[in-house]
């Protein structure tokens, strides 16, 4: 290992620089620098040896171009093992540059303001600082190159320990975390101006280039055994998410499966003003309830199918609580409490119900006696979201992967508000059957389509879930539901195309429905419903979820 003996800083993010390069002055480094960095290292007495001195060369056109030097790259570039390069090196006074710390123009942070100009985003495209990143990156085997701040404690322990130099496999590292800088970088500079250049304005860029980066180790498995499959966590997402959510308990890894649940028990439960348990089962949920208490809604919502509830992923909004915790995969709370309870309200009392196993839960917070209690389930996955439900939540695009690419559109983050929805039946509904239909038409969201969901007061008692019917969604809610189908209000995801599928939904014993409309059918359907003496809503807002 050779040790680094010129330093070049030049850096728009100047957190800890100062320190760093005293500590590089301390092991005798030369140290080059540009404009405000230099300034910053001579006023914490750093002696810095200006860039254009080295190069003989003035910075020019207001620092657009000041790196932009054959004595820079040539420094940068230069083979330290090839006598050619270092005779023509010193042929022409070329100081070999062994370290370089560069950071970039904040050109994210500047387009994400309000009412940026595109002169003002153009003058933030770096141009000498990418060059000498890649140019140093480039050279690994020689050369070391620092575009993280966080990195600087680690490079000065390391070179102090090895006498000022680093090891390959740290320049290695370094390099690869450059290139995947510069390439975020150019990504974001790319898909801002297509939207700035394009002939109609759109909401979609002509470019779409998210980066992302692999968490941890492998999954265990993906959807299969046989498939393999790893977590990515996007960089610059709005918000951070279950990629970089903590898991804190749990022997096992979590699958590929259990991120898709978990990613399903996330967006219902946030969806909801009040404390809410949310149970999924395969992108469903089995069980949802809103109550004064999270306890409760909790006890609410498994005893809406414990059936089904077996194996399943588990969504709070709320800090979990010690009884709360008491519950969750508790054998005894399942059979004195959940089990009698959902046989005297449904009236099944022949379906097997198999126990209380709880593959994985996500929260914004435990209690720490709650969180002591929940691991003593040594298999339940615990997993910790501070940021449950942050203001740019429904900023990033839904992707969706097809063959050869991607499909994308907006989220489905909004839900028709009550001024706007219609009463189209000649029966008008109650305040309590107005407040479940609009908690039922929340839910719906969250099943997949076609979806017909029961409700009662603030709980989901009957699930109807990815029928290529809407009649068989009405079937598989009623007989799910039970003897609580009667008087329960529906939510239906989407219209209904005919008449079956109001009399169906009716056959389910529903007092009352709330639907988008919008059918050709619908004076038929409405017809209908008045005929059944329901109540009918119509939304004018679609939730399909494919």
């Amino acid at each position: 290992m050779r040790k680094i003996q010129r330093a070049l800083i030049s850096v728009s993010n100047k957190t800890d620089v100062a320190e760093f390069a005293q500590q590089l002055h301390k092991m005798g480094i030369q140290i080059l620098s540009t404009g405000g960095t230099k300034r910053a290292l001579e006023e914490a007495g750093v002696p810095v040896q200006a860039v254009e001195d080295y190069t003989g060369f003035p910075e020019m056109m207001e620092g657009r171009v000041k790196t932009l030097h054959p004595r820079i790259h040539g420094a940068l570039l230069a083979l330290r093992d090839n006598s050619e390069h270092i005779r023509q090196a010193e042929e022409h006074g070329i100081e070999l540059i062994d370290l370089v710390v560069v950071n970039l123009y904040p050109f994210r942070e500047t387009i994400a303001k309000p009412n940026v100009t595109l002169a003002e985003a153009v003058e933030n495209i770096d141009i000498g600082g990418p060059t000498m990143l890649r140019s140093a990156a480039k050279n690994f085997r020689s050369v070391a190159v620092v575009c993280n701040p966080q990195r600087y404690d680690d490079i000065i322990t390391e070179m102090t320990a090895n006498g000022g130099a680093l090891s390959e496999q740290t320049r290695r590292d370094l390099a690869l975390e450059v290139f995947a800088h510069t390439g975020q970088y150019d990504a974001a500079i790319a898909q801002y101006l297509s939207q700035q250049f394009a002939e109609e304005p759109s909401a979609f860029p002509g470019y779409f280039a998210p980066w992302y980066q692999k968490q941890g180790s492998d999954l265990r498995y993906g959807e299969n055994p046989h498939q393999q499959a790893v977590v990515y966590a996007q960089i610059g997402a709005a918000e951070s998410g279950l990629a970089r959510a903590q898991k804190i308990h749990g022997e096992r890894e979590l699958s590929f499966n259990n991120y898709l649940d978990l990613t399903a028990a996330l967006a219902a439960a946030r969806d909801f003003p009040q404390p809410t348990a949310v149970i999924i089962k395969h992108l469903n949920p089995c069980g949802l309830a809103s109550a004064d208490a999270l306890a409760d809604a909790f006890a609410d919502a498994w005893a809406s199918d414990p059936i089904s509830a077996f194996g399943s992923v588990m969504g709070f909004n709320r800090i979990i609580d010690v009884p709360t915790a008491q519950g969750i995969g508790s054998k005894d709370f399942l059979r004195e409490v959940i089990e009698p309870r959902y046989r005297s309200e449904s009236g099944d009392d022949e379906s097997t119900i198999i126990g209380a196993f709880v593959e994985a839960i996500v929260a914004p917070g435990y209690d720490d006696e709650a969180l002591e209690i929940l691991r003593g389930h040594k298999n339940l996955r615990i997993m910790l979201l501070d940021d449950f439900a942050p203001p740019d939540e429904h900023k990033d695009w839904d992707i969706k992967k097809i063959p050869g690419g991607v499909v994308a559109q907006s989220p489905d983050a909004q839900f028709a508000a009550p001024h706007d929805i219609e009463i189209v039946t000649e029966k008008q509904p109650t305040p309590e059957q107005l407040q479940s239909l609009l908690f039922a038409d929340k839910v719906a969201k969250h099943v997949k389509s076609n979806a017909i969901v029961l409700v009662q007061d603030r709980r989901l008692v009957g699930c109807g879930a990815g029928q290529m019917s809407r009649v068989d969604s009405c079937i598989i809610a009623a007989r799910k539901a039970g003897n609580r189908a009667k008087g329960a209000v529906l939510a239906s995801d989407a219209m209904f195309p005919a008449r079956d599928g109001l009399d169906a939904a009716a056959a389910t014993g529903c007092s009352a429905i709330i639907q988008p409309g919008g059918s050709r059918a619908d004076e038929e359907i409405i017809a209908a419903a008045n005929e059944h003496n329901l109540v009918m809503l119509f939304t004018g807002m679609r939730h399909f979820w494919h």
